[in-house]
């Protein structure tokens, strides 16, 4: 097994080894839920066969609480505890430590994103049948989800990798994805210049063609460099102070 993948695994382990994986797989439906069923009237007001109001809230669940708490201690912990200069002496490519760091991280919030699967199933297959399901903005929906989940796991990792301190990283990040996420909303208030570049950059306006069943490259592409740029700017910060 390459050094990269053992980092990995070692560090979505650790996720279950402390009660951080469970809180936030608990906090998370419990906020999913409420959000879904009830917020502004939630799924009963939509009187139709859909989960759309399950991809607004789930990305605004990973934005404000589930990305800042399990990126957080990714490498701010490491530079604390002084056991990163232990990691990067050792015979691995710094390059393995961020992405083992960032795969370990990602492979937990994607379990949280896949479980939400259980809304869809239950609701519209078994035990319950509420009506006829377009499987395509569920596929697009799912797709967005994922793609959104790297590149605010990035954004985490990037951060986690600027600070020493745990509580340090959980902030800067919910503001940061708070930020990314909001700017949707304000671009609707802006005009003109201001405004295309809030909704070029919000991650709700790139999702929004997602919910709706649509693929646009341009999406898939802003996430995708989203996510390289961050892993890239990390691994600068870590070959820095290697050398520092």
């Amino acid at each position: 097994m390459s050094p990269m993948l053992i980092i990995a695994k070692r560090e979505f382990r650790s996720y279950f080894d402390s009660p951080i994986a469970y809180i936030v797989i608990c906090l998370s439906f419990f906020a999913l839920g409420l959000m879904f069923f009830f917020l502004n009237g939630g799924f009963w007001q939509l009187d139709r066969a859909s989960v759309a109001r399950l991809f607004e809230s789930a990305p605004m669940g990973l934005s404000f609480l589930v990305v800042p708490v399990v990126t957080m201690r990714l490498l701010a912990e490491e530079r604390r505890s002084g056991t990163l200069e232990m990691l990067i002496t050792l015979p691995v490519k710094d390059s393995d430590v961020v992405l083992g760091k960032y795969l370990g991280a990602l492979g937990l919030v994607l379990i949280l994103v896949v479980s939400t699967l259980a809304y869809p199933i239950i609701m519209f297959k078994w035990p319950w049948n509420l009506g006829p399901l377009d499987a395509g903005p569920v596929a697009s929906g799912y797709l967005g989800m994922i793609l959104f989940s790297a590149a605010a796991v990035a954004v985490g990792l990037l951060i986690s990798a600027l600070t020493e301190s745990q509580a340090v990283a959980f902030f800067i990040t919910f503001f940061v994805l708070g930020a990314l996420w909001l700017f949707g909303d304000l671009a609707s208030k802006a005009g003109g210049t201001l405004a295309i570049f809030l909704n070029y950059v919000s991650f709700q306006s790139r999702l929004n063609n997602f919910w709706r069943g649509l693929v646009d490259s341009r999406d898939v592409v802003f996430f995708l460099s989203v996510t390289a740029l961050s892993l890239m700017v990390a691994f600068r910060a870590l070959e820095r102070r290697k050398w520092a």
